[in-house]
């Protein structure tokens, strides 16, 4: 990378938050909901591109991750009456724990072993949320109720059901995650997660604990994961058993394969790139999985990187 490519670098990212900063004044209403979603969900993204795009750990199992703040802020809230940021505490903690299990069993796997073992393991945890429905609502799910979704500072009380607040709160957490992790990337740390993707077994001649490194990117890709599903729960107010199926392993998946895997800003793009696709599709036609279909196919075949890989790869050399 060229001396100019730090500046250039945050530089992108500064704008980009910018840019979603004056949006929240010019949306309509409808949009305006739906970018404050897809914030919080690329922050899902960001956190399995962490794992699967810089260490190169396929994962079917990140749905438990999310679900496990998604169920950790709600039931502080709804069960235990917990305040907002106790509950968000509460959710990144059960994020934490899990991952960190699951990293240490896990890990021990490698390639397609590591995939189906993380599927298993969600697999139970979607079960577990069914077993215990009286707690979590089985099926169904559950609502988190409006009054306690409010955030309070001394006599100021911030209401996150208001769009205005839910957007900004969700652009604080996107941003703090963006620049987080583009930090991490940047860091000696992360050129050590890319060498073990490229080739674990030179990294370990170089003297590098590979084992410790993938382990602390479990726990790192489980903690934003599971930030994004506390967050979820707060500011949407719903907690439910699907959030935990293996489909939702599989779509941050596809989030980072549209964006470009091991980039910044992919899981933004490809999470963004998806939601409007469906959007604007399902508009016209009752057909539309098979325009989203054809253009995925269009992106692999001009893309293969995905959108920001192949800018990257083919003309911006520079980007994160």
């Amino acid at each position: 990378m060229s001396e100019a490519s730090p500046a250039k670098a945050y530089g992108l990212h500064l704008g980009v938050i910018a840019l979603l900063f004056v949006l929240s004044f010019l949306l309509p209403e409808y949009y305006h909901g739906l970018l404050a979603r897809i914030m919080v969900l690329a922050v899902f993204a960001m956190g399995y591109n962490m794992l699967f795009g810089y260490v190169g750990l396929l994962s079917l199992g990140h749905a438990m991750f999310f679900a496990a703040g998604l169920y950790g802020a709600g039931l502080a809230v709804i069960q235990l009456g917990w305040s907002v940021p106790a509950a968000f505490a509460a959710g990144l903690g059960c994020g934490v724990v899990l991952s960190l299990v699951i990293g240490l069993l896990a890990l021990r796997t490698t390639g397609v072993a590591f995939m189906i073992v993380t599927m298993m393991f969600a697999q139970v945890f979607y079960l577990v949320i069914l077993y215990f429905a009286s707690w979590t609502g089985g099926d169904q799910g559950m609502v988190v109720p409006q009054p306690a979704r409010v955030l309070f500072f001394g006599a100021t009380a911030l209401d996150l059901t208001n769009p205005t607040m839910r957007y900004m709160s969700a652009l604080g957490l996107f941003s703090l995650v963006l620049l987080i992790t583009l930090a991490i990337v940047r860091s000696r740390y992360g050129r050590v997660l890319v060498a073990i993707r490229e080739n674990e077994e030179r990294t370990k001649m170089l003297g590098y604990d590979t084992f410790s490194n993938k382990l602390a990117a479990v726990v790192i890709s489980g903690i934003i994961c599971a930030a994004s599903g506390a967050a979820y729960a707060l500011l949407f107010g719903y907690v439910g058993s699907s959030f935990a199926s293996v489909q939702y392993s599989i779509l941050p998946l596809l989030w980072v394969l549209l964006g470009g895997g091991a980039t910044t800003l992919g899981p933004l793009i490809g999470t963004l790139f998806m939601y409007y696709v469906i959007d604007i599709t399902s508009g016209y036609t009752s057909a539309y999985l098979l325009i989203v279909g054809i253009a995925l196919i269009l992106l692999v075949l001009f893309f293969p990187k995905g959108i920001l890989g192949s800018i990257r790869q083919r003309w911006l050399g520079w980007l994160p």
